[in-house]
């Protein structure tokens, strides 16, 4: 997950570093915060124009009698935002329009991932066990697979380009491999 560096993200560029509630909370769930540059707001660009644009659009010149009619006005203005706003960068559709257009091709990519994940009995499957630091080895080339899978069993098929990572029917990651030839140990060792 990618923050600026605001007080409520971070707590790494105080005069004493702490951890604060989002770091913790990311740590706890194995969500790799980075941070942006220091005084670079053009890497969160799109967030930031959002920004601009709900100050613009919905929050100039405006007072709420209570917190609940704020959240229920800001709640319609999104809906109204994703769905009827025209947007240039869509071309002047609402964003929705790309949404169900990605939506629509969907299935055919689940029902690829799917006959993938059935079959893994031949030779370019592997096993590994995740180790406490989160990070699986294969063909000596490691691949972190993050500290919250610590323990478990993974599939790896090992095309002759790239290693994909699988956690039961769930693809997780997709690394260039960086070695050749075949892999010696096929199957993790049974604990």
């Amino acid at each position: 997950m990618l923050t600026d560096n605001g007080k409520v993200f971070t707590g790494r560029f105080a005069s004493r570093p702490v951890e604060v509630l989002f770091d913790r909370i990311c740590r706890e769930n194995g969500i790799n915060h980075l941070l942006t540059a220091p005084r670079s707001p053009t890497t969160t660009g799109k967030i930031e124009r959002f920004h601009r644009t709900l100050r613009v659009e919905f929050l100039h010149g405006r007072v709420f009698a209570d917190l609940a009619g704020a959240q229920a006005e800001l709640d319609a203005w999104i809906t109204d935002y994703n769905t009827e706003r025209p947007h240039s960068a869509c071309g002047m559709e609402p964003p929705v329009v790309r949404f169900s257009a990605a939506v629509e091709r969907a299935p055919q990519l689940d029902a690829d991932l799917e006959a993938l994940a059935a079959d893994r009995s031949g030779d370019e499957w592997i096993t590994r066990h995740v180790a406490t630091n989160g990070v699986i080895t294969v063909a000596y080339q490691q691949i972190s697979v993050g500290k919250h899978r610590e323990g478990r069993t993974v599939d790896v098929h090992a095309g002759p380009t790239v290693l994909e990572v699988w956690d039961g029917n769930e693809l997780i990651k997709t690394v260039a491999r960086t070695t050749k030839g075949g892999i010696r140990k096929k199957r993790a060792a049974t604990r």
